[in-house]
């Protein structure tokens, strides 16, 4: 709206330079692609976001396997905090020592994480494991993955406003600068008497 009442302003204005219509004018176009830009560009990126989460989605759900693991012994070390982002955030993980089947039927043994507060000799627990036992995070869900796609699409729209208003800024700040260079210079010619051109002296 300001770039538009900018125009109107200048129109017919006699102090009008043609850098102020030119501000103007590019404030405008600024303006107009931002609004044209942004949404395409962030939907551009959003969708290529989804994509590519989602074929990670289905490719860790089909190689990520929850297997039942049975506490051997608790270590004498102190409880962890789980990842944040993790469902199961409001539980405390312990380092235990635990045996677990891998889903090609190898055996397994190992020091692991479990999500038990106080692990005892024989509980059960979930693992998340590879084909081969090997231990692997959770797989990240359908939602979680869509609302990272989201957010980079909202994230490439606010960094291509962003864009086109400091590439503005930087075209009237070279402009403001070559204006008062010209100045400058007009100073220059008047010379030292301009104050007292016309009276004589």
């Amino acid at each position: 709206m300001r770039a538009i009442g900018g125009l109107w302003r200048w129109r017919h204005n006699p102090l009008r330079r043609t850098t102020d219509l030119v501000e103007a004018w590019l404030a405008l176009v600024a303006l107009v692609l931002a609004l044209v830009t942004a949404p395409v560009a962030g939907v551009m990126i959003g969708t290529f976001a989804q994509n590519s989460l989602q074929r990670s989605v289905r490719e860790q759900q089909r190689t990520h396997h929850l297997v039942a693991a049975t506490v051997v012994k608790r270590l004498n070390r102190a409880p962890m905090e789980p990842d944040p982002e993790s469902p199961t955030k409001r539980q405390r993980q312990s380092r235990v020592l635990a045996d677990w089947t891998a889903p090609d039927g190898t055996a397994r043994h190992g020091t692991v994480l479990a999500d038990l507060d106080s692990p005892d000799r024989g509980d059960h627990f979930g693992l998340w494991t590879d084909d081969h036992g090997r231990i692997v995070s959770r797989p990240l869900d359908g939602a979680t993955a869509t609302t990272h796609a989201v957010l980079a699409g909202f994230g490439t729209a606010l960094a291509t406003v962003g864009l086109m208003e400091g590439g503005r800024r930087l075209i009237v700040w070279r402009m403001v600068r070559r204006r008062y260079a010209r100045w400058d210079q007009a100073w220059d010619k008047a010379g030292p008497d301009w104050g007292r051109m016309g009276t004589g002296s």
